[in-house]
């Protein structure tokens, strides 16, 4: 399949509030993870008390202003909105996240001078394909091509990321589009040394880390035996951690995942301390292969909380 390059439409004019805006916990799904669909979109967590945070801000507005609508910021007070700070780990702030189709891809932490925030996004224009020539173009591509998956047709799906990795080799969107596609038609050899061979650029990507963890997690799974099996041993036995430990895995496996977390929280609740914290290690897996922003994972991480801290 050859993709399609339709011819780039008149851009919409833009008003500064559409570019730069302050956020919150409850407008964080729209403002940021819908609108992020479209074109990448920068958060910056910030706080009245961060001194980093008063350098940070009108530098990095300059340079959202200057990329002309490429590149979306929404600021958001980590003090009245300490909901999504805390389900993306922020411990130090200014931090700042980019995110692209609806997911988080890049990030730093602390007050970058001006040259390197405008290297950050031109890098981030780059691997999300937007501020190509072209960009427009590659963005529509993209999004066909993702709806094709969506579809079913892995194959389909491929040639087209394929022939935008021949354009832009460094283009995260495509390359993490091309693994979703080895492992829909079960090709996981392939996807494994698709992501171990990962340029530079891209191996640090967040999505492609979840694919990982995707692929490890289905090792384990097939090492942990039969469901019933195990329900049967647990039922003897409410205390044999391990057996509910390999219960969590073959529940996923099974694509039960909120059963696998829940039977993970129960070692937690029992014993947090067994096995060096296996439960807790493997529920961090589970989040990094669900996606920060999924909502089993900001529901299991409250749970956790809860249960850590009680």
């Amino acid at each position: 399949m050859q993709p399609s390059f339709p011819a780039t439409p008149a851009p919409k004019p833009t008003v500064p509030g559409d570019i730069i805006k302050d956020g919150s916990d409850a407008t964080f799904m729209a403002d940021v993870i819908e609108a992020s669909r479209t074109v990448p979109v920068l958060v910056d967590f910030w706080a009245t008390w961060c001194g980093p945070c008063k350098q940070l801000g009108p530098a990095l507005e300059k340079v959202v202003t200057a990329a002309k609508g490429a590149v979306r910021l929404v600021k958001i007070d980590t003090d009245k909105n300490p909901m999504v700070a805390g389900q993306l780990r922020i411990q130090s702030i200014p931090a700042v996240y980019a995110f692209y189709q609806g997911r988080p891809v890049d990030g730093f932490v602390g007050a970058l001078p001006e040259s390197q925030l405008k290297q950050f996004v031109d890098r981030l224009l780059q691997a999300t394909g937007a501020a190509a020539p072209g960009g427009d173009d590659i963005a529509t591509v993209l999004e066909e091509a993702k709806q094709i998956l969506d579809q079913g047709d892995a194959e389909g799906a491929a040639a087209v990321y394929n022939e935008v990795l021949q354009a832009e080799p460094e283009n995260a969107v495509a390359y993490v589009g091309l693994v979703r596609c080895l492992l829909a038609v079960g090709q996981t050899d392939d996807a494994r040394k698709l992501i171990e061979g990962a340029p530079a650029a891209i191996a640090k990507s967040p999505e492609l880390a979840g694919l990982k963890s995707q692929l490890d997690l289905a090792d384990q799974a097939r090492q942990a035996g039969p469901v019933p099996e195990l329900m049967n041993r647990l039922a003897r036995d409410p205390d044999d951690h391990q057996t509910r430990y390999d219960l969590a895995l073959a529940l996923y496996a099974a694509g039960k995942a909120e059963a696998a977390v829940e039977a993970l929280l129960e070692i937690v609740k029992r014993d947090r301390d067994w096995n060096e914290q296996a439960a807790r290690k493997q529920l961090l897996k589970f989040f990094e292969a669900f996606g920060p922003t999924d909502k089993l994972t900001v529901m299991a991480r409250r749970k956790l909380s809860s249960i850590l801290f009680s």
